[in-house]
């Protein structure tokens, strides 16, 4: 099926997740289905990010514990290698060919709408029923004086790296920020991080700090509450970054992890009347449908959190929307990893900052998983309702992200501390921890004066029966 014979039941814009299962999703259907990209399918998770990021935190996490044992310093070609084996051994389930055998005709190239109903790509017009557009997100560079100037890298670029720097400097402290710096720490840098708002500001305070407690002990020179204000490069192509605190650090190599913007530039949205946010996302309602009807978007170029699981099911929501006719909507729980060492994990409520809302904390020394595995340092916290619901909470520690799923579940089906509590959980594993803070809050109902009284009466009823049945 070619882009300009007839007229395509679902225009996809953007191979990327969103794209991918999207497509996928309708293609299997029997939609008519084009899917068009620029560069190459997979998207940034399979190139910049999810996989390679991942695999350098894995390879790094090895790495350090090699050097303590042995003093030995890390070969950062076979750094490298590792992560573009990762890729090699991913990419052919994003492939376009995999998309071809799904049913779906893809494009290289470069399209723009040029009329509702109308695209362009690379010259060649056709005539679309329903679009998507899934073209993503690109790491943001701030307007820091004399950063144009210094060697720079940011999530899209650090893997063109070919020597490990031996100083390397963090601008960012959210979760890309503090995942790379420890990993070039434990692979032997020198880093410095410096994060404005401190470290993952939009987590749990005591969970921060654990990260940070761990950044630091990686050998992670932490700088929080202070922003990068200017950078000086220099002839030997080493630069200085000068914080707003005063503070100066060499740097071989500065690291950009700044947040990301979406990538709609020459998309021509104006001609189809697709209405974007002050910060350039595509606006998008609980269906994923745009200002226009027949345009529907999703992944990072909508104001949704950038996370690749939640692109995926954004694009399957939005393709069957689309040719379908349906009026599905995604759910709001969305968890979240951020996947330093320990991790951390978190999903809904966090804080317990509403009327009748308290938190139950089990810290990670209390689970005999945590102890047996010397990793005692983490904890798992949830925030519960005054009805004992379970609104959300936050869990750090190794393999964390994994302890999240039966969090999020509790979450999205309303579940209450005594039914997490009443389910038998395997011993001893990480998510004891989370088991006993549902039990634990579950318990202290007994504490109010009522139940006590329920109890005690409850009690003397069996006694009584006791005595009767025996005599």
């Amino acid at each position: 099926m070619a882009f300009d014979d007839g007229v395509l039941d679902l225009l996809v814009i953007g191979g990327g997740t969103a794209g991918i299962v999207g497509a996928r999703t309708v293609a299997r259907l029997g939609a008519r289905t084009v899917l068009v990209e620029r560069s190459r399918t997979g998207g940034d998770c399979l190139w910049t990010g999810c996989v390679p990021s991942k695999t350098i935190l894995s390879v790094a996490r090895a790495s350090a514990v090699e050097r303590e044992l042995t003093g030995s310093g890390t070969d950062f070609s076979a750094v490298r290698a590792r992560i573009a084996a990762t890729i090699a051994a991913i990419q052919p389930d994003d492939s376009a060919e995999s998309l071809r055998d799904a049913g779906v005709t893809v494009l290289s190239g470069t399209a723009r709408f040029t009329a509702p109903g109308e695209a362009e790509v690379d010259g060649r017009r056709g005539r679309f029923r329903q679009t998507l557009i899934a073209t993503g997100s690109a790491p943001t560079v701030p307007g820091i004086p004399g950063l144009d100037d210094a060697r720079t890298v940011t999530s899209e670029t650090v893997w063109d790296l070919e020597e490990l720097p031996r100083r390397l400097v963090v601008v960012g402290g959210g979760p890309i920020g503090c995942e790379l710096g420890q990993a070039f720490a434990r692979l032997g840098a020198q880093v410095v991080l410096v994060a404005r708002s401190g470290i993952l500001p939009k987590e749990d305070r005591d969970a921060a700090a654990l990260v940070h407690e761990s950044l630091v002990s990686d050998g992670v020179r932490v700088v929080e509450n202070a922003g990068a204000d200017r950078v000086d490069a220099h002839e030997d192509g080493s630069s200085t970054v000068h914080t707003s605190d005063g503070q100066a650090f060499a740097a071989d190599v500065v690291l950009v992890a700044a947040g990301r913007t979406a990538r709609t530039e020459g998309l021509g949205l104006d001609a189809v009347g697709v209405r974007t946010d002050d910060s350039g996302h595509v606006v998008v309602d609980a269906r994923m449908r745009t200002s226009r009807p027949t345009v529907w978007a999703a992944g990072d170029v909508t104001p949704y959190p950038e996370f690749t699981h939640l692109a995926g099911v954004h694009g399957s929501t939005a393709a069957s929307n689309a040719v379908l006719g349906l009026r599905r909507s995604v759910s709001g729980t969305v968890p979240r990893v951020t996947y330093t060492s320990p991790e951390l994990a978190a999903v809904g409520v966090t804080e317990a900052s509403g009327k009748g809302r308290t938190t139950s904390t089990i810290r990670h020394g209390d689970t005999d998983r945590a102890v047996t595995e010397q990793h005692p340092g983490g904890m798992t916290r949830i925030v519960v309702d005054r009805r004992g619901r379970i609104l959300g909470g936050t869990v750090v520690g190794p393999r964390a992200g994994e302890s999240l799923a039966e969090l999020t579940l509790a979450v999205e089906q309303r579940l209450s501390t005594r039914d997490l509590a009443g389910v038998t959980h395997p011993y001893p594993t990480y998510n004891d921890a989370l088991w006993n803070a549902a039990i634990a809050h579950a318990g202290s109902a007994l504490d109010s004066p009522v139940a006590g009284a329920a109890v005690q009466a409850l009690l003397r009823l069996n006694r009584w029966r006791v005595r009767r049945s025996t005599r």
